[in-house]
């Protein structure tokens, strides 16, 4: 890793912990962002919270961690940090929610013992015994496409809330050791109460995530890229932010595709489910595909900069 050329340190955590006052846990976060200049995004809600936030200034960034420490009560909100040479958040917000991870299950609350977790060095031990265990991705089926552990089942779901129905459907033995991973870690907090709810006593997680198994055993066990929810789009091996991806126009989704638009000229990366459409294929914007639709052949201005970040 080239440290000369980081301008932006990234750093994520969650944690379970009853919020009684949210509305002023939200006023002290954004207090003290714009104090330090620090951007990023939280999720709050009554069982916890979820974050990711940046900054070009180390000192602003550990102090800022410091203060969360101080807010939260506790020195264990376990960091996974990565990099960026550009800015990955547009500003500082907070969102209010029901959860901090979406599964339709807000009475589900993990205590934060860490009963089940693995450690990266743990969990590589396991992968690379003779132990018999199954190991489920439980993300987002565009997420596992760039990447994931060798030997991961993917369930290709398309929401996490699916998870637990793909469980039950597939008949998964509850005398098995499961194994089971997420992109830093909290998904699986939720999950693995949900299979205990369902009967599954063996199920380990791996503490940190990708994020952090990256951070300790870069190019080892895990394949391929890891997807993040901003304008990354996904991490490298060294946790730097892809050269390989952009959000696909159409989907939203990673995309590898290089095209240029027939309406407009613009260059623009697509996903490759949508490589065979006939009009998304070609064009680089819901826009452009509209009008083209519309007036096939006729030309139009430029919609996007060539493979915006």
């Amino acid at each position: 890793m080239k440290e000369k050329s980081i301008m932006f340190h990234i750093s994520t955590f969650y944690l379970f912990r009853p919020l009684d006052d949210i509305n002023q846990v939200q006023k002290s976060l954004e207090s003290k962002a714009a104090e330090l200049g620090v951007r990023g995004l939280f999720i709050l809600a009554n069982e916890g919270v979820n974050a990711t936030f940046s900054s070009d200034n180390t000192e602003s960034l550990s102090a800022y961690k410091n203060f969360l420490m101080s807010e939260f009560t506790t020195q264990d909100l376990n960091f996974k940090n990565s990099y960026s040479e550009k800015q990955p958040f547009r500003m500082f917000k907070v969102k209010q929610r029901k959860e901090i991870v979406t599964l339709n299950t807000p009475e589900l609350v993990p205590d934060n013992t860490k009963n089940h977790h693995l450690s990266p060095k743990q969990w590589n031990e396991v992968l690379k015994s003779d132990e018999d265990f199954l190991l489920i991705d439980t993300r987002n089926w565009y997420e596992t496409h760039i990447g994931k552990f060798k030997s991961a089942i993917d369930p290709n779901i398309d929401v996490f809330t699916d998870f637990p129905k793909y469980v039950k459907d597939n008949d998964i033995p509850k005398d098995k050791k499961i194994l089971m991973y997420c992109t830093g870690g909290i998904r699986c907090e939720k999950g693995q109460l949900e299979l205990n709810k369902m009967g599954y006593d063996n199920v380990y997680q791996l503490e940190g995530g990708i994020l952090k198994y990256i951070e300790e055993y870069p190019n080892d066990e895990f394949e391929g890229e890891c997807f993040v929810f901003d304008h990354r789009v996904a991490v490298d091996q060294d946790l730097m932010p892809t050269k390989k991806f952009k959000l696909c126009p159409h989907t939203g989704q990673p995309g590898h595709l290089e095209i240029t638009c027939v309406r407009c000229d613009s260059k623009a990366m697509i996903a490759k489910e949508i490589k065979d459409d006939p009009i998304k294929s070609i064009t680089c914007s819901k826009n452009c595909a509209y009008h083209w639709t519309e007036r096939p052949g006729k030309k139009g201005p430029k919609q996007v900069l060539e493979f915006k970040q």
